[in-house]
């Protein structure tokens, strides 16, 4: 049975009931990794090559027992929460033109077999170790493969069903990546819907919320019907408006005092007296590392 259960108190994330890095500067907050790739698979016979190891074929198995075997390393280095995408992200990190075939939802809206088989694996791993997965279900360079609003809907309702099936109380729902992308086709994700699908997640016992792409703000519907308010920090240049997107949020009519958290920022400087990591510190937001060198914008 799932022993880890993540729960919001205020603006602030407690697991088993206790704030996370409890006694720190940085309690309450979720500090996270953008790792979307766990359970990638590219079903373009033209694209798969790309990802071949240096020591043969690609395989999405060996993938996910790669990313299984890291996930306690992660955690012992204090790591407590990853985006994982059941559509994935860029395997290149950044780039326009995305013809590989990664998604763990077929075109009407189903879940593949395999790909939710080895999500289980990532999610039971995440539980025993007290991790909180931030799993997301669109990705804007793979949504367009879908057949319309109707898929969208029931993608969502089977990802929320199947979660709601194996216990997990630790999982947040993203619904999707950068929302206000234009790829996305479905008016339902784009910011002025995004609204519905997260009241829907919601109204399942899930916690939910929706992301908008670097530097943007999202607008009130989405902030009031959010369980947590995700802000982006990749294309944001000095630390200050780091700052400023977080206290922009507060400002917002509809903010009601919930979690704030970056889930993506491509911004490292660590070794600098002011970076992104600490501006979103210093506000009271989580703030999560990606690593575009290494895929999965």
């Amino acid at each position: 049975m799932p022993r880890t259960r993540v729960s919001i108190e205020g603006d602030r994330f407690l697991i088993d009931g206790k704030p996370t890095f409890e006694g720190t500067r940085i309690e309450g907050l979720l500090m996270n990794a953008r790792l979307v790739q766990g359970i990638f698979d590219d079903r373009n016979p033209e694209t798969r090559r790309l990802w071949d190891y240096p020591d043969g074929p690609w395989d999405p198995e060996r993938n996910t027992r790669e990313f299984i075997a890291a996930m306690p390393e992660w955690r012992r280095h204090g790591l407590v929460s990853f985006t994982i995408n059941l559509q994935g992200g860029s395997p290149q990190g950044y780039s326009r033109h995305q013809p590989w075939r990664n998604s763990a939802i077929t075109p009407d809206g189903s879940l593949r077999e395999e790909s939710i088989g080895r999500l289980q694996r990532i999610l039971d791993r995440a539980d025993e170790l007290g991790m909180v997965p931030i799993l997301g279900i669109f990705y804007f360079g793979q949504e367009p493969h879908l057949e319309g609003e109707r898929a969208v809907e029931k993608a969502v309702a089977n990802a929320v069903e199947w979660v709601r099936k194996h216990g997990y109380r630790n999982v947040l729902v993203e619904i999707a990546n950068e929302c206000d992308i234009d790829d996305y086709r479905s008016e339902i994700l784009k910011p002025a819907r995004a609204h519905e699908l997260i009241e829907f997640v919601r109204s399942h016992g899930l916690l939910a919320g929706t992301s908008l792409k670097g530097g943007s703000i999202p607008p009130d519907n989405v902030i009031a019907a959010s369980d947590f308010v995700l802000l982006h920090g990749n294309g944001v240049g000095p630390c200050d408006e780091i700052a400023r997107m977080v206290d922009k949020v507060r400002r917002s009519p509809a903010y009601r005092d919930q979690p704030i958290l970056f889930n993506e920022d491509d911004h490292f400087d660590f070794d600098q007296p002011q970076n992104h990591l600490l501006a979103a510190v210093e506000r009271g937001a989580g703030w999560g590392y990606f690593d575009y060198r290494m895929g999965g914008e």
